[in-house]
């Protein structure tokens, strides 16, 4: 069974700072391109990064320069460092994975970001 757990979130003022971490089970997390995507009320999902096992990165153009994805095989952790954070970046944050063609999610953690 996939099983994903996002934790870091939390309420920030402009400018500030936020680590998001997500521990992932029931995959053969070395292998996974693992995801980060977010939600705001009304909005569709946005891919926020993602990187591949060989460490390959990808952002969202509104994220560049701003945000690093990184992963830890050792410990099946994926992360989000979010830097310069900016009152648009409010959103349920999600980390995902794909197997069998279907994509998996976690429960979502919540960034607020005060002007």
């Amino acid at each position: 069974q996939v099983q994903l757990v996002e934790s870091g979130g939390g309420l920030v003022q402009a400018g500030g700072s936020l680590r998001l971490s997500c521990a992932a089970g029931g995959i053969i997390f070395s292998i996974k391109t693992m995801y980060w995507y977010r939600q705001a009320p009304g909005k569709q999902r946005e891919l926020v990064a993602s990187i591949t096992s060989g460490g390959s990165t990808n952002y969202g153009d509104s994220v560049k320069g701003r945000f690093t994805i990184s992963r830890d095989n050792a410990k099946n952790t994926v992360s989000l460092q979010m830097n310069s954070l900016k009152p648009e970046d409010t959103a349920v944050y999600y980390c995902g994975v794909t197997l069998q063609n279907n994509y998996y999610w976690g429960q979502g953690t919540q960034v607020t970001v005060s002007s």
